[in-house]
């Protein structure tokens, strides 16, 4: 029977619990999962494939036997227990931050740059939520008519940072709680703040969403800037992005454009209220835009507006089409 031997270390979080219902739901070939996280969630269950799943504690003899390991937990988790999965011979997929800028790592998002998923040496990185849906769309602009500046402001959903963030928002919403999580209230308001801040009064994640998408993009020169905010959103990340291409683009072949790309789904006729929002996105793998408009004083400018589910497409999803393709190729 073909099929891998599978492991999922940060199972029992949000990304990691999405990651077993994107498998299941797209068939990809586990013959046994070995479900990981910490000692804490050691001994509780899982379920998978009708069956239910011991959770054992991540360490690095739990990777011997496996083929393929997602790892869903944080970058220092990561760096402590991936290169101990690929010494054990597991191909590792990791959604952290911790190997996006090795250059050494691809770093990937199959529909732009999977062919580099071929030079992989046993460790492939998957991008920042917010990332993967900004270059989503960028990518087939970039290849119409090429891209000479991109402005970006997220509105980020809890989800983002994780199930604590999650439970903070509820009871917020409830009354029954100060921040905790975040450094100011989450419930009814919105924070400027995504990640910590660091060069130039910047976030970790404005960051990222900076360096990454040069990297998946190969314009190691594109001059992108970003702000990145959280909302009380539950599921789905937002941005409003500007973008300045070489070649005008009229809205109309925008629209056709973006609508040909694999997995991008236009929804713009704002007059009758036909826009992408996070209930539009959450559950389904879909980059969602609409708001395509010419910049009234630029020519070259275009005003788009994005949406995805950031534990699908933003994180579960991308890491298990990186999977199949390397199934697909042989490469595991």
């Amino acid at each position: 029977m073909h099929g891998y031997r599978v492991a999922v270390c940060g199972v029992t979080g949000l990304v990691g619990r999405q990651l077993l219902r994107v498998l299941e739901e797209r068939n990809f070939p586990v013959r046994e999962l070995v479900a990981l996280a910490s000692r804490r969630s050691a001994g509780s269950r899982v379920r998978f494939q009708d069956a239910e799943i011991e959770v054992r504690a991540a360490e690095p003899s739990a990777f011997e036997g496996c083929d393929l390991a997602f790892f869903a937990a944080g970058a220092g988790v990561s760096r402590e227990l991936a290169p101990a999965a690929v010494r054990a011979g597991a191909v590792v997929i990791d959604k952290s931050s911790a190997f996006r800028g090795d250059p050494q790592v691809p770093l990937v998002v199959p529909e732009i740059n999977g062919e580099t998923l071929r030079d992989h040496r046993g460790l492939i990185a998957s991008p920042n939520c917010s990332t993967t849906q900004l270059v989503m769309v960028l990518h087939p602009l970039h290849r119409a008519a090429g891209l000479r500046r991109v402005l970006v402001s997220t509105y980020q959903a809890v989800t983002g940072t994780g199930a604590e963030a999650l439970d903070e928002l509820e009871r917020q919403v409830q009354g029954a709680a100060g921040p905790a999580v975040y450094p100011r209230p989450i419930a009814f308001n919105v924070l400027p703040h995504c990640d910590t801040f660091g060069d130039g009064a910047y976030t970790g994640e404005e960051w990222k969403l900076v360096h990454e998408s040069r990297r998946i993009l190969g314009l190691p020169d594109l001059r992108i800037s970003a702000t990145a905010v959280r909302v009380p959103v539950r599921v789905g990340h937002s941005e409003s992005v500007w973008v300045e291409v070489d070649q005008v683009l009229e809205p109309d072949d925008v629209r056709r454009l973006l609508a040909a790309a694999p997995g991008v789904r236009v929804l713009d006729d704002p007059g009758a209220g036909a826009y992408p929002t996070p209930l539009d996105a959450a559950g389904n793998d879909d980059v969602w835009v609409g708001r395509i408009r010419r910049d009234p004083v630029d020519d070259h400018g275009l005003w788009l507006w994005i949406v995805s589910d950031n534990l699908r497409k933003g994180a579960a999803t991308n890491a298990v089409q990186i999977a199949e393709r390397l199934d697909a190729w042989s490469l595991l």
